[in-house]
Formats: C-alpha cells, structure tokens, sequence
C-alpha cells in the first residue's frame, strides 16, 4: 500500500489473529487516531466478533468517530477533512 500512495502516511499493523487488534486498542487508548474505518462482512461468520466488539467499546469509550460501512466512512472522511481545509467540494 506505501508503493501505491506514498503520500499517504500509512502504519502497518499484524492481521487480526496475530495481535492487529490488540495494536488497534493501543492506539486508540493512547490517543493515536482521529477515527477508525473498519469495514466487516455482515453477511459472513465472523470468528473475531469478540475482537471486533472491543474495538467497538474502546472506540464510545475515547469517543473516536468509528465507522463499519462506506456511508458511514463518508462522514467521517468529510467531516476531518472540513475540519483540515475548511469547506470543501466533494
């Protein structure tokens, strides 16, 4: 992903199982994020619900703006970047 965007400033995390989450809810309880998009398959089994829960609790408790579908990813996208640029035209 670097390659394909180096101006984005892009942290690479572990999958899921290999602790992602968990380095999630670090960055979220130490203040390192302005929202968190995590996009899921509603429509399939999901064995890291438990994880994905967590997230979800970490995210109302620090009050981050948290997003699990693309309209809701909108928002939030539009809503820092206003705050960055002012008004904008998307």
């Amino acid at each position: 992903m670097k390659k394909a965007f180096p101006e984005l400033d892009i942290t690479p995390l572990f999958s899921g199982p290999l602790g992602g989450d968990q380095q999630i809810g670090a960055m979220i309880a130490e203040g390192k994020l302005d929202g968190l998009i995590f996009f899921v398959d509603p429509l399939s089994p999901m064995p890291h619900d438990v994880d994905v829960k967590a997230l979800n609790r970490l995210a109302v408790v620090y009050d981050l703006p948290m997003a699990q579908s693309r309209s809701s990813a909108n928002m939030i996208i539009r809503g820092m970047m206003m705050e960055k640029y002012g008004t904008i035209d998307l």
